[in-house]
């Protein structure tokens, strides 16, 4: 691409007063920390730009910034009441079998109660199946490695969430 003009979507959200672009953040990330360095950042030329800045944020998060930012997402196969993007990045269980259902609901409290937090995944795009699989092969990492695969995975949702924000009209 050779044009050189911001993207209408970034534009507006880079013209964001601080505190609507501080909420904006939250809500596609609850870590008060990525969203502090997101916008120091601003204004951003590229959705790259924006994308590289999310990366480089999630990596510097210590332990506590990642768990407040995994305490901003509901477990899997439970999004919140009245909140259409975790319903909208869980719709893979949305036709979930009760069993699976059941399933995902053990598998996730028995997560939870090793590592002390919601198992986090990048649900968009997957099944059921697939998340209660990799339920099933993460609950054996050490807290160490397993902290390191939500690092990855919250990226992964915030690129998403992100790309949602700054969408055009």
């Amino acid at each position: 691409m050779t044009s050189t003009s911001t993207p209408p979507g970034l534009a507006r959200f880079n013209a964001l007063e601080e505190h609507a672009a501080f909420t904006a953040l939250h809500e596609a990330c609850a870590s008060t920390a990525w969203v502090k360095r997101l916008l120091a950042a601003r204004p951003y030329a590229t959705l790259e730009a924006l994308y590289a800045a999310s990366d480089a944020a999630m990596a510097e998060l210590t332990a506590d910034d990642l768990a407040e930012a995994m305490a901003g997402h509901p477990p899997i196969g439970r999004p919140r009441p009245g909140d259409p993007t975790s319903a909208r990045e869980q719709r893979g269980m949305a036709g979930a079998s009760e069993a699976l259902k059941a399933e995902m609901l053990e598998l996730n409290l028995a997560y939870q109660e090793k590592f002390g937090h919601v198992f986090l995944i990048c649900a968009t795009g997957r099944t059921g199946e697939q998340m209660r699989d990799a339920v099933r092969e993460r609950i054996g990492n050490t807290p160490e490695r397993e902290r390191e695969i939500v690092r990855t995975e919250l990226g992964k949702i915030n690129r998403i969430r992100l790309a949602r924000l700054v969408e055009e009209d």
